[in-house]
């Protein structure tokens, strides 16, 4: 099984996260989002999977900061957004086999790895 996830080194819900998964004994990969970076392909990839609604933190300051002309554009789908404002990204992202999930609740994350 092949997961990776992705996130913010200081964000609590991504330690949360990786604590869990370290708890459960469940290898995984970690990407930084700000210090590993991103792509187009991998931000389209993403968009086409899950949609801008479920990927954009509009609850973070990182979004308040965005001129309006840059929130339209996050909302249409434009990856280069993402890519320059990786904080604006809900996290953690959840990559297990190519399927992704976004956020972390334990009792879901519990269902989902005992699949």
């Amino acid at each position: 099984m092949s997961i990776t996830l992705y996130g913010i080194h200081n964000c609590d819900t991504c330690r949360k996260a990786r604590r869990w998964l370290d708890e459960q004994g469940i290898n995984h990969g970690w990407h930084d989002l700000r210090k590993d970076g991103l792509d187009d392909a991998m931000v389209n990839r993403w968009l086409d999977e899950i949609g801008s609604d479920k990927l954009i933190n509009r609850r973070g300051p990182s979004w308040r900061k965005l001129t309006d002309k840059d929130k339209d554009r996050a909302n249409e789908g434009d990856a280069a957004v993402f890519v320059a404002n990786p904080t604006i990204i809900k996290r953690p992202v959840l990559n297990q086999n190519g399927t992704l999930r976004v956020g972390f609740q334990a009792d879901d994350w519990t269902t989902l790895f005992k699949r």
